[in-house]
């Protein structure tokens, strides 16, 4: 009885050194795989999704198992996780503060080179990504989460160079409904005239 209380003790410790940090749990019980998450944490650390298929248009990537998370090289925290080019942003403004109703936010807002990534289609018009959109409000693609916060929004936009990511605590300040307007209408930031 005693070898069978410590081996319980022994594997219980060893699952609690592995549980998710404090501030996973605002990500409520989706369990989402490291393929599946986005963060922004500067303009140097940061992961965003993408089309898993290359030369794909984001609106067919708009799928199960469509997407991909791809992150900065001083991002990237798993191998499953593809890399961005070290270039990917040729123009990137890192934003954090408070939003419409006092939440926390943090964004990447900018000009990309989306013939760097071959996963992109360079004329194409772009679309969104999020996670409290879709079938259900369960996300896009579904149970994608942001590291650390409630909500996120990104939309890539490869015709007009531009891609933009958003990840808030408060929906108002993460819109969802606004996917065809473009990146300066869901995300308020520098785009720097991209071209």
């Amino acid at each position: 009885m005693k070898l069978n209380a410590l081996t319980t003790l022994i594997c219980a410790s060893a699952l609690a050194a592995y549980a998710l940090p404090p501030y996973e749990d605002s990500l409520q019980a989706r369990a989402a795989s490291v393929d599946n998450i986005v963060y922004v944490t500067n303009a140097d650390k940061f992961c965003m999704m993408v089309p898993r298929d290359p030369h794909t248009d984001i609106g067919d990537s708009e799928r199960p198992g469509g997407t991909k998370t791809y992150c900065s090289p001083d991002g990237r925290y798993s191998s499953e996780q593809g890399q961005l080019p070290s270039d990917w942003w040729s123009h990137v403004q890192f934003k954090t503060g408070k939003g419409k109703n006092g939440e926390r936010y943090a964004q990447l807002t900018g000009c990309i080179r989306p013939s760097h990534l071959t996963r992109l289609n360079p004329n194409d018009d772009g679309g969104q990504y999020d996670s409290s959109g879709g079938a259900g409000g369960k996300g896009n693609p579904q149970g994608s989460q942001c590291l650390g916060y409630k909500h996120y929004v990104e939309l890539i936009e490869p015709s007009a160079n531009r891609a933009c990511i958003k990840c808030c605590d408060d929906p108002a300040d993460c819109p969802t409904n606004k996917d065809t307007q473009g990146c300066p209408a869901v995300i308020k930031g520098d785009y720097y005239n991209c071209d």
